[in-house]
């Protein structure tokens, strides 16, 4: 199979609607990542999906829709989604309500919720204005790699399996969306993400962060200990163990390896002469650039060597998320 990148046109999502509606599976932009898009009523298209990603078959997926689709036609609302709705949608917040069962069970792997997702992506919402079907989508990379920021990511993981890539340009958010479990009294983050905990309960009074249990079966993507990971070795220091850091480049340096360090700004500055990987100086410049540089280091160092970032909460419980899960960290060993 070949595969193209086509920029989002007439011509290009006319032929993203047909493909769609053929069963088969289209990766699209959106302003967290890229997605690896199907039918979500389509059982054997969602069941693509798995198999092209490896993913395991107990992690569910989110179903994507433009601003104007009736969600209530999929799930049952909760009063307070209603407020949630009109103060984060379209943008990157996945809500997770109990399902009407108008999907394929496949996507949410036999749990009785939906996770649901309106993304504010112009070009994401072209894409699902002309589908105009829910589309199951995860992160367009293969399971536990990287996620792409790029239509190149999504090419370096998928080339030859899937038919189209619709380029939207790079993802600016920078991480997944944040997935919210309305099923209760009161919202519970699954996942953190751009929306945050304090955004959230600001609008509705309340908001908690759930703990996934050993054994559980995940309630909603990105929950898996190791994932987001780059294809080369790492190690991981915390941020106050900066030393130990250089000892680990020096040793890899002189064992002739190719060793970088990704850290936040102000720590690469007091690193002079080591190759670095900038993550930046605020939360949302962290976000952005996690992913595009962790697949820069995947190609460039024998070694990854990453230092955890000192600020915490708000948009940084997003991003310490995935760096910490990209590195094989347990956030629960990197508490406060």
């Amino acid at each position: 199979m070949k595969t193209r990148i086509l920029p989002v046109s007439e011509a290009s999502l006319a032929e993203a609607k047909e493909l769609i509606a053929a069963g088969e599976v289209v990766a699209f932009h959106t302003e967290t990542v890229y997605g690896l898009g199907a039918d979500a009523r389509n059982d054997a298209a969602v069941k693509k999906i798995f198999a092209l990603k490896g993913r395991p078959a107990d992690n569910p997926l989110i179903a994507h829709v433009h601003a104007g689709y009736d969600i209530s036609a999929l799930v049952e609302i909760p009063p307070y989604a209603y407020a949630l709705q009109k103060a984060f949608l379209p943008g990157p917040l996945t809500m997770v309500y109990p399902s009407k069962g108008k999907v394929s069970p496949y996507v949410s792997c036999g749990l009785c919720t939906l996770s649901v997702r309106v993304p504010s992506s112009p070009a994401a919402q072209a894409f699902l204005r002309a589908v105009d079907v829910p589309i199951a989508a995860p992160s367009a990379n293969r399971s536990k790699h990287v996620s792409p920021v790029t239509a190149q990511h999504v090419f370096d993981d998928f080339a030859g399996d899937i038919p189209l890539i619709l380029d939207g340009g790079p993802s600016s958010g920078g991480i997944e969306s944040t997935v919210l479990d309305c099923t209760g009294e009161y919202p519970q983050i699954l996942r953190a993400g751009l929306v945050t905990r304090e955004m959230i309960a600001a609008v509705v009074g309340q908001c908690g962060v759930y703990r996934m249990h050993a054994g559980e079966k995940p309630k909603s993507p990105g929950m898996a200990y190791k994932h987001y990971a780059p294809g080369c070795r790492t190690a991981f220091f915390a941020a106050d163990d900066v030393s130990s850091a250089r000892r680990c480049y020096g040793k890899e340096a002189g064992q002739g390896g190719a060793p970088y360090i990704m850290a936040e700004h102000a720590v690469c500055a007091l690193l002079d002469g080591y190759e670095r990987l900038d993550l930046g100086a605020t939360p949302a410049e962290m976000a952005a650039n996690l992913y595009k540089l962790l697949r820069e280091g995947e190609r460039k160092a024998t070694l990854l060597i990453g230092i955890e970032p000192r600020e915490k909460g708000g948009v940084m419980d997003g991003v310490r998320n995935r760096l910490l899960r990209a590195f094989g960290q347990s956030e629960d060993t990197h508490e406060a």
